[in-house]
């Protein structure tokens, strides 16, 4: 080994063992919790690996549950059990109610929207527009009729697919896609010279990619030309400009035919845009300074926050579900008989039809327990110095809740890791099923920083698979394997590895 090899080592060494002596508080009385040894420079981010949320529940096994993680340059609080979920989300929902800066958010969203800003009031007035005139249940109610317009033609879809089997990741992302960009842009769209098909499904798609990617100038600042050399700024920069002229286009045709609809003293269906205008055209007459908080750049944020939410958490879903059920033959029956008896010789499922399917419903809040689209959530911020369950939390620490691991947690459910419906048969089932106060299950987040879209999610999975099951019996592609591989692939959320390929046999009443 020559000289420049030995200096390097011994470098790293002091590296390595003069972070160590830093891991105890200097003040003897704030107990920070417990955290495993890192690495010099990088800490516990080479440790994570490409599933985080597998690695940190194995970490919480041996450390406990409340751990602290030095993320490149982050010092970051791990939460993985219901109690710890409690605290942040509850119990001290306020202290811990910010979100750290993301380079990705802060390139697609225009740092703009309301799910990834700071806590404070432009998070207040956003989330308070979502929830009053995007996400009310009087909204949701409105966008029926497109919901099951898109899944009478997903039907049609299946019945018209060539060959042997049917692409069904492919089938249920054109179906959230098409729920989506009706309910957002409205019913006729020319998509600003993109056809609505392949090319804004791909534009949409990369979003969502990068939307999920964690660079690594976030944890390592003076590491940040790895994302450039990796190509992440070139796409992040060419995708945003699609994703802005696309919206542009969208926003001046909306405000042309508002025009037009006025002199027509005709209303009309009012989708995403339209309501975001309105609450525009209301805040510049409201504000005599002159300040407009909801701008046409608010107006996008907040669009792309509403789309990415409700295509990628929604079709990942439905595919897992899809999956177990192939998986678990008798737990598709018992759902199939269910949706038959309740639609009987209709032939067409509705939303009259969902009250009814109390076993479907059971099927879908499993799936978010066993395949929490969003293992790890979105990564809060503390706002001051805090605690949780007894240990000291400093200010501006990112803090994330691992609601995968707590829903597999053994101490708190039978059978964490197998498939199993009925365990949810007693719960209250209704509309709001998904946003309990049960912390073992928190697939949706909670307190102030939970996801406000539940009710616009639900009607659209309960009728896509009510609709999937009705019309269809199921099954893996003959010569193939007798059971499907259920490996996971991380992005935006956490999907089916696999593409999901199915046979498709038509039933009748």
């Amino acid at each position: 080994m020559d000289v420049s090899a030995v200096l390097l080592v011994a470098l790293l060494s002091f590296i390595f063992f003069a972070t160590r002596t830093r891991r105890k508080p200097s003040d003897g009385r704030r107990r920070l919790p417990p955290s495993p040894l890192g690495l010099p420079v990088l800490g516990h981010l080479p440790l994570l690996g490409p599933l985080p949320h597998r690695k940190l529940q194995a970490m919480a096994a041996k450390h406990g549950p409340v751990m602290l993680l030095r993320l490149g340059r982050v010092p970051t609080v791990v939460a993985s059990s219901a109690a710890a979920a409690q605290e942040v989300m509850k119990t001290r929902d306020l202290a811990f109610a910010s979100r750290p800066r993301m380079r990705m958010a802060e390139r697609l969203v225009y740092g703009r929207d309301m799910a990834f800003v700071p806590y404070g009031e432009y998070w207040r007035q956003a989330r308070r527009v979502c929830v009053l005139h995007l996400l009310s249940h009087r909204r949701v109610l409105s966008f029926r009729r497109l919901r099951e317009q898109e899944a009478a033609a997903m039907v049609d879809r299946v019945r018209a697919s060539p060959g042997d089997a049917v692409n069904v990741t492919a089938l249920i992302i054109s179906y959230t896609n098409g729920v989506i960009s009706r309910a957002a842009f409205g019913d006729e769209q020319s998509y600003g010279g993109l056809d609505g098909g392949e090319k804004l499904t791909k534009l949409f798609a990369d979003f969502e990619e990068l939307l999920g990617t964690v660079t690594m100038g976030d944890f390592v600042p003076w590491l940040a030309w790895v994302d450039t050399l990796m190509g992440l700024d070139a796409r992040a920069k060419r995708t945003s400009a699609q994703m802005d002229a696309l919206l542009e286009r969208l926003i001046a045709d909306h405000r042309h035919r508002r025009r037009y609809r006025r002199r027509r003293e005709d209303d009309g269906h009012r989708d995403f845009l339209d309501v975001m205008l309105d609450v525009n055209e209301e805040a510049e007459k409201d504000d005599a300074g002159g300040r407009v908080v909801f701008d046409d750049v608010a107006i996008k944020a907040i669009v792309l926050d509403m789309f990415a939410a409700a295509t990628d958490t929604t079709y990942t879903t439905l595919v897992w579900t899809m999956a177990e059920l192939i998986n678990h033959p008798h737990e598709m029956r018992r759902v199939q008989d269910e949706v038959r008896s309740a639609v009987g010789d209709g032939g067409r499922v509705t939303e009259d039809h969902l009250p009814k399917l109390r076993y479907l419903k059971c099927v879908i809040k499993e799936t978010f327990r066993l395949r929490t689209p969003l293992p790890l959530l979105l990564p809060r911020e503390t706002m001051e110095d805090t605690e949780l369950l007894g240990y000291h939390v400093p200010a501006r620490s990112r803090v994330i809740i691992n609601a995968w691991a707590i829903a597999r947690d053994p101490t708190a459910w039978e059978r964490p890791d197998e498939f199993v419906p009925e365990r949810f048969a007693g719960d209250d089932l209704t509309a709001d099923y998904l946003l309990g106060q049960d912390f073992r299950f928190v697939p949706f987040g909670a307190g102030r920083r939970g996801c406000p879209g539940v009710g616009f999610a639900v009607p659209s999975m309960e009728l896509a698979l009510a609709s999937l099951l009705y019309h269809f019996d199921w099954e893996l592609p003959a010569g193939g394997p007798a059971k499907l591989e259920m490996d996971e692939l991380n992005g935006l959320s956490v999907r089916l590895k696999a593409t999901l390929l199915l046979v498709a046999k038509p039933w009748s009443p």
